[in-house]
């Protein structure tokens, strides 16, 4: 069991490290919560705090109403949610799972789906985070944490993890918009003696899945009367280094390129900003 602020334990860690993902306790209050959520609908409306547009952003006017809402790099555009992305709590959990001294935050997520949003219309396919982030060259550094804003369940989609798959390398067959759930992880896993046993990461608000660039996560559709709204958050740590030349299309990156970052340099600068350090 993680400590009194939701630390995890040595026990912890371990589960991580064998598994590829840790669930944390609640750690993110109600009140909280309800601000996020007033947030997402604000970006939702295009009104954005800032006056900075996220990367890409739904929209009432364009978005499929019952499928997934992506939008990418809410942070930019709304404070509550960047205060969010720099939570000191979230970088201590995630230092002490990945076994580091500091951890950077560089993007983030906002994902909602839509109540009775059946058939496949809000699956999210089976992926590994790293596969959309060659730009680091060390996939150990890198890990996502996973807000729920509301409870999360199998019934309204909850997220689903491949149990030690983190520990496979860099596999083929990564969409994240992939619809056929069963068919693409047979064939991910092919014909290798590998387990496609499946975890559901269930889940109550406010608290924060963390899960290892590599493991495979996915999750099918919200059958229920209750929306899932959620924020994923990408950490590296101290040690992540660029690899030149792959995936540069990300803002971020075309910063530190800007600032002199060559191939092999550890990330770091405005656009990658400490969340925790070790004192």
């Amino acid at each position: 069991m993680p400590d009194a602020n939701g630390v995890p334990t040595q026990e912890d860690i371990a589960f991580f490290k064998k598994n590829g993902y840790w669930i944390s306790p609640k750690i993110i209050d109600d009140e909280r919560l309800e601000r996020l959520r007033m947030s997402m609908e604000r970006v939702y409306r295009h009104d954005f705090e800032t006056g900075k547009p996220p990367a890409t952003a739904w929209s009432y006017e364009t978005g499929r109403p019952n499928g997934l809402r992506k939008t990418d790099n809410a942070n930019w555009s709304d404070l509550t949610i960047r205060a969010l992305a720099l939570e000191p709590l979230i970088g201590e959990i995630a230092a002490a799972l990945a076994e580091t001294d500091t951890i950077r935050f560089w993007e983030d997520q906002l994902l909602l789906k839509p109540a009775r949003s059946g058939g496949n219309s809000s699956n999210v396919g089976w992926h590994q985070d790293y596969h959309y982030w060659g730009c680091f060259q060390n996939p150990e550094t890198l890990l996502t944490a996973w807000v729920a804003y509301d409870d999360v369940d199998e019934e309204n989609g909850c997220m689903q993890m491949v149990p030690g798959s983190h520990q496979w390398g860099v596999m083929r067959g990564n969409d994240f918009y992939e619809q056929n759930l069963k068919k693409q992880l047979q064939d991910m896993a092919g014909n290798e003696e590998r387990s496609t046993q499946t975890a559901p990461i269930i889940m109550k608000a406010g608290q924060v899945s963390f899960h290892h660039s590599l493991t495979l996560h996915g999750s099918g559709p919200n059958v229920s009367d209750r929306v899932r709204r959620s924020s994923a958050l990408h950490y590296v740590t101290g040690e992540t280094r660029y690899r030149a030349g792959y995936a540069d299309g990300y803002s971020e990156i075309q910063q530190f390129i800007a600032l002199g970052g060559k191939d092999g340099d550890i990330v770091h600068g405005d656009m990658f900003p400490v969340v925790f350090q070790k004192s």
